[in-house]
């Protein structure tokens, strides 16, 4: 009956319909935010051109080479630096070894005024070489005696000298035979000491070596030599002759 009731009802009319509101829609799907910052700075491949590809590939093959060369110097410096090294070991030089064995003096005289000394002395001087496997070799030598600090004879050329491994060399110059002027200190200093019977001389050698290494034939430059000994000598005024030495002389080599 229910069914039939329903069915003998009336349609509703249209102001009725808009009175039902309309079925609500479903909400549409969440997009996920898009990072624009990224898509700023690399766009996407289809976008890069062409010509910026092939440069990119150009300066990777160009910097090849150069990066080859680079490794291959450093390990080319590498290698002489060791080699270097492990021969300055081996066959480093020694400076040489200066000593006085003997003086003779023939005159020693002094005047005022002019305060002058004149004298002519003679030095056996030996030089000794240290090194085992390096040779040395001398030129431009000149010496002088010096007292108080002050030359008491002028500069005299010595001829060059030669000595190889593990050798000695001995010269014997004369030296003076020039009055040279000298302080008043210096004439007093003198007659003092040979009343005394001990006069202390400075025998002062300067000239340039180099090095020779043997068997590689290897040689350095010149390197400037100064060679200053100071000798204890008993002399009494009026002596002539070779002197005694008194004590062992001391010898400085700077180069």
């Amino acid at each position: 009956m229910a069914e039939e009731q329903n069915h003998h009802l009336p349609p509703e009319s249209p102001q009725e319909q808009n009175l039902h509101p309309p079925p609500e829609s479903p909400p549409p799907p969440q997009q996920k935010p898009q990072n624009n910052h990224y898509q700023n700075h690399f766009p996407p491949p289809e976008m890069i051109p062409d010509r910026n590809i092939k440069e990119c590939n150009m300066h990777h093959q160009t910097s090849e080479p150069y990066r080859a060369l680079c490794t291959c110097l450093t390990i080319l410096l590498l290698i002489l630096g060791a080699t270097t090294l492990a021969l300055w070991l081996v066959y480093r030089p020694h400076k040489p070894q200066f000593t006085v064995a003997a003086v003779a003096i023939y005159s020693l005289n002094a005047t005022s005024p002019p305060s002058q000394i004149s004298t002519t002395m003679q030095f056996t001087i030996v030089t000794c070489n240290p090194n085992r496997r390096v040779s040395i070799r001398y030129d431009r030598l000149q010496a002088f005696v010096a007292y108080r600090n002050q030359a008491i004879t002028q500069q005299v050329m010595l001829p060059p000298l030669a000595h190889g491994r593990h050798s000695s060399v001995a010269v014997s110059p004369v030296l003076g035979g020039v009055a040279v002027p000298v302080s008043g200190e210096v004439l007093n200093g003198l007659a003092i000491d040979e009343a005394y019977g001990v006069v202390k001389l400075r025998v002062v050698v300067v000239g340039r070596l180099r090095w020779k290494v043997m068997g590689l034939g290897i040689r350095t430059g010149h390197y400037r030599i100064y060679v200053k000994c100071d000798v204890l000598v008993g002399l009494k005024k009026g002596f002539v002759g070779q002197v005694p030495l008194l004590g062992s002389p001391n010898c400085k080599v700077d180069i």
